[in-house]
């Protein structure tokens, strides 16, 4: 990584210096707006987006209710083991922000003091998003999405190499995937139990929803009432 940080002409650096030179040409109001997007924004969003998908999932009913939701709480726990995992790598390599050995570069946010190499926000923004894409595709390719264009505000604000952006989307990737198998093994029996219950019962399914399947269940309330209704007519 120090061979990275010391060669101007390595395409990594290169391509730093041609983003975040974009923040260069820009006007003042559209670098403090990339700068909240990249550092707030984006997140804010990839957690709304999430209780959007939850809503969704709720209000829709279905079998699969519970394995979604539990798609869903995988998510931001994923998010959290990848950062986890990223503490000890940062300590490991050890790379310095590129602003540390490269002139030039328009740092928008100040106060970074870390390490680089893998940045936070890319691995917990792709782990959101690949974790939104296990539980609903057309929701987790919007989280891809956001992931990507966080990614991208990191080196547009100089304050990481591309690769660091990279090393977070794998490591991200590589936590919601690889863990998914065991986290829904786990939570999926957790979140059926969960819908059986009368008072937390709405975390999974809406009201409606719920009425919706028990009308159709043989042997439920709703079922029986209405075929009394039928043999009475």
């Amino acid at each position: 990584m120090a061979v990275l940080a010391e060669s101007g002409s390595n395409p990594d650096v290169e391509l730093l210096y041609d983003i975040n030179g974009l923040a260069k040409d820009a006007p003042h109001w559209f670098d403090r707006a990339m700068e909240f997007v990249g550092e707030y924004g984006l997140l804010v969003a990839m957690v709304l987006l999430v209780l959007w998908c939850w809503w969704s999932v709720r209000r829709r009913g279905g079998e699969e209710a519970a394995s979604s939701v539990s798609a869903l709480v995988w998510a931001p726990l994923a998010a959290g083991i990848a950062v986890l995992v990223n503490v000890p790598i940062r300590g490991f390599v050890e790379r310095p922000r590129p602003f540390v050995d490269h002139r030039g570069l328009d740092v928008l946010v100040s106060g970074k003091t870390d390490f680089s190499f893998v940045s936070d926000h890319a691995t917990i923004t792709m782990a959101l998003g690949v974790g939104l894409f296990v539980a609903n595709r057309r929701f987790g390719l919007a989280g891809i999405g956001l992931a990507l264009l966080e990614g991208f505000c990191r080196v547009y604000m100089g304050v990481h190499y591309p690769t660091d952006v990279v090393g977070g989307f794998a490591l991200g990737t590589a936590v919601a995937l690889l863990l998914s198998p065991l986290a829904m093994a786990l939570l999926t029996p957790l979140m059926k139990a969960v819908e059986r219950s009368p008072r937390a019962g709405w975390i999974v399914r809406s009201r409606s929803a719920g009425e919706q399947r028990n009308a159709l269940l043989p042997g439920s309330r709703d079922s029986l009432k209405s075929q009394e209704r039928d043999l009475a007519a």
